[in-house]
């Protein structure tokens, strides 16, 4: 098989299902909120990929890529139950869609925009969720998790084959989307998932390194057993 083929062979698919609000870590709550309303990206994100698709992609890529746009309908729909459970701040809403429509004007390749926003963005929202959320937030943190790993490395497939790379204004605007959504955090704090430092940095490791040695405790980091949920509560796997 070669690497799209691997990739593919990954893949399973599950259906998001409306969740019930938990507890949240005190001190979370705006910036979860902020988290979600970046929702908002998911659905550019698989236009990004569509775009992609009619400047050149690489045709043993293109299956995987039309199957990673589907995710991004899946993870928009379960986005979307986490956001109607815990509610939105319409500000907040109303500077997501800003942030996507700068994401969406920008210049760069449109699937090394996806790359940048899924590695560096939604990387760290992920976790964020795990270790800020309740047991909603961390399955839906789980499930989508599994699917962008695949949709990284498919973007940084094709990204290395066509030879693209992110422009410094591609990586400011990235910086100020991370800035925007940490805001609500302080610079210091006990626990280090409630500092903006902790998940900017992250943020800054995984677009330069492509890793963030300090999201590696996300391995073993404490996922709800499905004891612990209402069954209504709980996504439909295939």
């Amino acid at each position: 098989m070669n690497p799209y083929e691997k990739l593919i062979s990954r893949k399973r698919k599950w259906t998001p299902v409306q969740m019930e609000a938990g507890k949240l870590v005190e001190g979370s709550e705006e910036v979860i909120r902020r988290a979600l309303a970046l929702r908002h990206m998911e659905l550019p994100v698989g236009q990004f990929i569509v775009d992609g698709l009619e400047k050149g992609v690489p045709e043993a890529a293109r299956k995987l890529l039309e199957m990673n746009v589907d995710d991004e309908h899946n993870h928009d729909r379960a986005l979307g139950f986490a956001a109607r459970a815990h509610g939105t701040d319409q500000k907040a809403e109303e500077e997501a869609k800003r942030l996507q429509k700068a994401w969406e004007d920008h210049p760069d390749h449109t699937v090394c925009k996806a790359m940048v926003v899924e590695r560096s963005v939604f990387f760290v929202i992920l976790p964020l969720f795990r270790f800020l959320g309740d047991s909603g937030l961390r399955t839906v943190s789980a499930d989508i998790s599994r699917d962008e790993q695949i949709h990284v490395a498919t973007n940084s497939l094709v990204c290395r084959e066509l030879g693209l790379d992110y422009s410094p204004s591609l990586d400011k605007l990235r910086k100020a989307t991370m800035q925007w959504m940490l805001e609500p955090l302080s610079n210091t704090n006990e626990s280090k998932f409630l500092t903006k430092n902790f998940w900017a940095d992250s943020s800054d490791r995984l677009m330069y390194e492509g890793k963030a040695p300090q999201l590696s405790v996300t391995r073993s980091a404490r996922m709800p057993a499905f004891f612990e949920h209402d069954n209504r509560n709980l996504p439909q796997y295939a």
